[in-house]
């Protein structure tokens, strides 16, 4: 059997109607006929199988994929890739056909990191696109990799001074801020007091950092009073 064969088997094997029509409800931006049903733990476990196969490429280069669950697989088995140049490549082949948050923020970079100037270099380029969830991942690249000990105040102007009608693109850009002012608090808050951020997500990335517990009370406090009408 080919491996698309055996991929096929997988998904109809586990698939689970209730779960298709909570996960249909999650991602409201691809249809839902699309979405098989299948939890993101047994497709964590198969991908790792087929990341071992020798034919794995038949799959990798077969898209776009039709089912949602096949973007999840691709996404985890380029996760697992062994070398950083092996999966900046993968990743940057399959970005253009990502169209939805949660294969986007669940194909990790952390990997990516072991060479930082690199990955910020990719960030910042992916960050550049026309494709939402291209720039999307490049800024989630710079939340997950770049608010600690790798941190410049240029990685923060580039995602406060990007620009878009995207609802996924602007969400994560208040993620990452909300993330910074738990971070890299000293950073971060001057873009919120002197209004950097268009409303929509300065207000987001304001109260995404208020339901956090690693921002203190007064600053908290101190956020409240910067919400913008």
């Amino acid at each position: 059997m080919t491996i698309a064969d055996d991929i096929q088997g997988f998904l109809a094997q586990n698939r689970d109607a209730e779960y298709q029509k909570f996960q249909a409800k999650l991602i409201p931006s691809i249809e839902p006929d699309s979405i098989i049903g299948v939890r993101t733990p047994a497709l964590r476990s198969f991908a790792q199988q087929l990341a071992k196969r020798p034919d794995v490429e038949e799959f990798l280069t077969a898209v776009p994929h039709r089912t949602f669950e096949e973007n999840q697989l691709h996404a985890f088995i380029i996760s697992s890739r062994g070398s950083i140049d092996e999966m900046a490549t993968a990743i940057e082949s399959f970005l253009p056909y990502v169209d939805n948050w949660a294969t986007c923020d669940q194909m990790s970079p952390r990997k990516l990191g072991k060479d930082p100037a690199w990955a910020q270099q990719l960030a910042l380029k992916w960050m550049g696109s026309a494709h939402p969830y291209t720039v999307r991942y490049g800024i989630g690249m710079l939340m997950q990799l770049f608010l600690g000990e790798h941190f410049h105040v240029r990685q923060m102007r580039a995602v406060a001074d990007l620009r878009s009608g995207e609802y996924y693109v602007n969400m994560m850009r208040a993620w990452y801020f909300a993330e910074a002012l738990a971070k890299q608090p000293e950073a971060a808050l001057p873009f919120i007091e002197k209004g950097h951020l268009d409303t929509w997500t300065h207000n987001k990335a304001i109260q995404k950092a208020i339901e956090s517990r690693r921002i203190t009370p007064e600053q908290k406090a101190h956020l409240r009073t910067l919400r913008r009408q």
